[in-house]
């Protein structure tokens, strides 16, 4: 439980796209639950001038998918944070590709806060990780046409929970590996959002 000498501190990366806008209003607020929570947003540009900077603590632009800046840029508040919330992504020139960044971006970020100030684990506070996963999960490739074009079948909707992975690389299924590979030094949950079925999630 968090508390006045100790609150809940967040990460958001991803936090200039729809969910992460909506991930600090929502942290912000004063009814937010475990409240008031120290809200750090972070995306891979400088922030832009619509975004209402108000919203956080502070806004830190970094690039995930380089250790080195990624480390240099988080380890000042890697005895800080708590919470990631994990609504990042990049879309590249296949899945294969999808897979192999948006895992690492993922790897780099949790490895720093995970070390913690100190490098080596002492004084990092993290302890959960939250992950938004989209119709990908059960449909395949969307953003790549000709591969999801290649015979293979998505699943029908009504889309279920309880639905096994589909036989191909899915950066979607890459992330939640690697957060189950933190397990039990971290929890997670991964939250389902669709435009058919609206939305899921599963806790671990």
């Amino acid at each position: 439980m968090a508390n006045s000498h100790q609150p809940f501190v967040a990460l958001i990366v991803g936090v200039t796209g729809m969910a992460g806008l909506s991930l600090a209003e929502a942290l912000k607020s004063p009814s937010a639950l475990g409240g008031p929570w120290k809200v750090y947003g972070s995306a891979s540009r400088p922030i832009p001038t619509w975004f209402p900077s108000s919203l956080l603590d502070k806004y830190i632009a970094f690039d995930a998918t380089d250790a080195g800046n990624t480390a240099d840029t988080l380890a000042p508040i890697s005895g800080e944070v708590t919470h990631v919330f994990w609504v990042a992504i990049q879309v590249r020139e296949s899945e294969q590709v999808n897979v192999t960044v948006n895992a690492t971006m993922l790897s780099n970020v949790l490895d720093v806060l995970k070390s913690g100030p100190g490098g080596n684990g002492t004084g990092s506070r993290l302890s959960h990780v939250t992950v938004q996963r989209g119709t990908q999960h059960y449909m395949g490739p969307i953003h790549n046409p000709t591969e999801s074009g290649q015979g293979l079948e998505p699943h029908e909707p009504p889309f279920r929970e309880d639905l096994p992975r589909l036989p191909y690389p899915n950066f979607y299924y890459a992330l939640e590996d690697l957060l189950e590979s933190y397990a039990p030094s971290l929890t997670y949950s991964v939250h389902r959002s669709s435009i058919i079925i609206g939305a899921s999630s599963r806790s671990v």
